[in-house]
């Protein structure tokens, strides 16, 4: 026999679109949907209606445990509240309550037998606070800087960083089909893009805000590539409108020093700190052997 509910509850400094857009949206869902910082979610799949199915693959980060957390909606109101039955039978209710620029949410659920009720409590709980602490700072950009000096005097990088095939290869770090669509001119509007695994186009929408040859380019991000689609308003450009990235050229005892400050949200920003190293490394490695 099940025992009693459980209730678990946050208030989240944010209004209730975005904290609905963040819980619902799988592109979300796996970046804060875990109870510790040893497991992660690296897929989800969310079909948010009545009798629409989810699940949330659950992996512990060194391989030891996993399991898919899913069910079905019974009843969905938009901005209020979600209940569904997961795949054992037990139910889960969680309601939505906006008041100004904050939400609470109040998460109820049917526990099962094999683990204690306090630990149980605990975990759902946890997974409330990490879903509170993404909500409220994920559009909130952090400069990261980073800089190489590279054998190659200045023109040459600013080139070869810039031009089709130059910068398909530097980039080629982040996504081996990375390319731009558009052109480096002040005030022109220019694509990153790249193919993702399922073969859509995805990437960013940016405007380039300067662009001095062989010293300085100014990029600012309005909007993302996302299912072969350019998207420059709504929801899912929270995180990224607004944001800049800003390439420098200087001189250095006969080689360029170039530095680059880029804006990236938290839950970016180690992937950058441990990727953009090593793309500066392939450039520097492209124009030292360029003739």
């Amino acid at each position: 026999m099940l025992h009693d509910k459980i209730t678990v509850e946050i208030t989240v400094a944010a209004s209730v679109e975005k904290v609905w857009n963040l819980w619902t949206n799988p592109k979300h869902i796996i970046y804060w949907n875990n109870a510790s910082d040893d497991w992660h979610t690296p897929r989800a799949e969310n079909d948010l209606k009545p009798g629409g199915r989810f699940s949330y693959r659950m992996e512990a980060k060194d391989g030891s445990s996993q399991f898919d957390f899913e069910g079905i909606y019974d009843e969905v109101k938009t901005f209020q509240m979600i209940s569904y039955t997961l795949g054992d039978g037990r139910k889960v209710e969680i309601i939505f309550s906006a008041n100004e620029d904050e939400t609470k949410i109040v998460e109820s659920f049917q526990p099962e037998s094999t683990h204690s009720l306090e630990m149980q409590q605990f975990g759902w709980q946890s997974i409330l606070n990490n879903f509170k602490n993404y909500a409220e700072t994920f559009d909130k950009l952090e400069t990261l800087f980073f800089q190489i000096e590279i054998n190659a005097e200045r023109n040459k990088v600013y080139t070869t960083m810039l031009d089709k095939k130059g910068f398909s290869e530097w980039t080629s770090i982040f996504n081996p089909s990375s390319r731009f669509e558009g052109n480096w001119q002040k005030d022109s509007k220019i694509l990153f893009i790249g193919t993702n695994q399922e073969g859509q186009t995805e990437g960013m929408v940016a405007i380039i805000a300067e662009n001095i040859p062989g010293k300085f380019v100014h990029i600012k991000y309005n909007g993302i590539v996302m299912a072969n689609k350019e998207i420059t308003s709504g929801p899912d450009i929270d995180g990224w409108a607004g944001g800049s990235e800003k390439y420098f050229f200087d001189d250095h005892n006969g080689h360029t020093l170039l530095k680059v400050e880029m804006d990236a949200n938290p839950q970016f920003k180690s992937y950058f700190i441990e990727t953009y190293p090593k793309a500066l490394e392939k450039l520097k490695l492209i124009c030292e052997s360029v003739e």
